[in-house]
């Protein structure tokens, strides 16, 4: 079998529109996911029985059900809902962010529970409410300590991405399967994305290695 390269640089703009697609919603994600897991961390440790069975409920839900049914679950319904189609794009911001919460819930949870309680003792004798002992002695520290966790999460959100491909978005996997069937060059494209994937995975990883040690020195 002979393989043809060529067709790669012709691929340039194509890539390059669907790698910008799947950044951007990795990074949407991310920064949506790290602020309701927040809360939703928040809520889980909350001696507020109701409040804490609705926020345990929702990250057991979306941790135990598959990520595909969930972005084919809100593709359907969320436009039902709301009167209106949104599209294949809108509808993957919306579900990776209210999934990937549930995930960072739990690592945020940990950071929390992570900080001593001497510490949350203290700023309550020095008059902090508990908004202000979050705000100020807490979560400043749990951010801190999680932040290798994040990053790993963030990898592994950006290869799920590649998911969206089921409904016909156009990230990175999904341009270069388009292209690979047009131009009949399944292998080498395959190859081509599999090697991008690999390459910023590794980088991501190599930096949360770095940041972990520079954790460990801190603590």
């Amino acid at each position: 079998m002979q393989l043809d390269w060529s067709s790669i640089p012709r691929a340039s703009n194509a890539l390059w529109e669907g790698f910008q697609f799947s950044i951007s919603l990795t990074a949407f994600a991310a920064l949506a996911g790290i602020i309701l897991g927040t809360l939703l961390a928040m809520a889980r440790l909350s001696s507020i029985k109701p409040l804490s069975m609705i926020a345990s409920g929702y990250v057991n839900i979306f941790r135990s059900t598959p990520l595909v049914i969930v972005i084919y679950w809100f593709y359907v319904v969320l436009p039902f809902i709301i009167g209106r189609p949104i599209g294949a794009e809108h509808s993957a911001y919306v579900t990776f962010a209210i999934f990937e919460a549930a995930y960072f819930c739990e690592i945020m949870r940990a950071g929390i529970q992570s900080i001593p309680k001497g510490q949350v003792y203290a700023g309550s004798a020095l008059g902090f409410t508990y908004g202000q002992n979050m705000r100020y002695i807490i979560l400043p520290q749990a951010f801190r300590n999680v932040v290798p966790l994040l990053l790993t999460q963030t990898i592994i959100l950006f290869q799920d991405t590649s998911l969206v491909y089921v409904l016909g978005a156009t990230d990175l996997f999904g341009a270069a399967d388009k292209i690979a069937h047009r131009d009949n060059t399944l292998l080498e494209m395959y190859v081509t994305v599999a090697v991008i994937y690999f390459v910023i995975s590794f980088f991501l990883s190599r930096l949360v290695k770095h940041l972990h040690s520079k954790i460990a020195i801190i603590r």
